[in-house]
């Protein structure tokens, strides 16, 4: 059913992301799929709930819907399944859940997609700042900081880092306590030269 979940999960530990997308249509509407792993925030509510999928539809992106899953199934209500996705009610409807949650399933991939959709992209990066209780417009890097007594870089913000300045995550990939800077204003924004020049001022 949902088998590549496992795997899924499984590399993106390995990758060390918190989340990863993919793309998923049913009859003919297409949904950008966020998948989230439990850390920090984001708290298993089911017991045997492998990872959350957020469901954005992709040409409304107020319209969406989180629900916790495992490799057998997407763990909610029929109801509200039905009423998200537009499933038609019938005597059948078991058939017909079962047949969505295998088309489902066929969109699944097994590993973290190395490309992505600038939708899929926004769609990561609005995730991840809200996950960490940061306002979603700020996608400007604008500098690098140390996190004082010790403090360690949370996994959203070096997720973030990955989408936006993949470059400059790699520069400080291993020292996790430096954290960076983001602003809503793109006139603060500053090319990976500057904001390395100006650490190593800092230092």
């Amino acid at each position: 059913m949902l088998e590549n979940l496992k795997d899924l999960k499984k590399d993106m530990v390995a990758k060390k992301w918190t989340i990863c997308s993919f793309i998923f249509v049913y009859k003919r509407v297409e949904y950008i799929v966020l998948v989230k792993r439990f850390v920090g925030k984001e708290q298993r509510i089911e017991k045997y709930s492998l990872i959350k999928l957020h469901f954005i539809e992709a040409a409304d992106l107020h319209n969406e819907l989180e629900v916790e899953a495992n490799s057998q199934r997407l763990l909610v209500d029929a109801k509200t399944l039905r009423e998200f996705f537009g499933i038609e009610y019938g005597d059948n409807l078991g058939d017909i859940l079962q047949q969505f949650t295998n088309q489902l399933g066929k969109s699944i991939p097994a590993n973290v997609p190395e490309q992505r959709t600038a939708a899929e992209q926004a769609a990561l990066v609005n995730s991840l700042s809200r996950s960490e209780a940061e306002d979603p417009n700020k996608i400007y890097c604008y500098g690098v900081k140390r996190n004082p007594n010790g403090g360690q870089r949370s996994e959203f913000n070096s997720d973030k880092t990955k989408l936006l300045r993949p470059d400059l995550f790699r520069y400080f990939e291993n020292d996790t306590s430096i954290s960076f800077c983001y602003s809503d204003d793109i006139d603060k924004e500053n090319k990976d030269s500057e904001i390395l020049r100006k650490f190593g001022e800092t230092k």
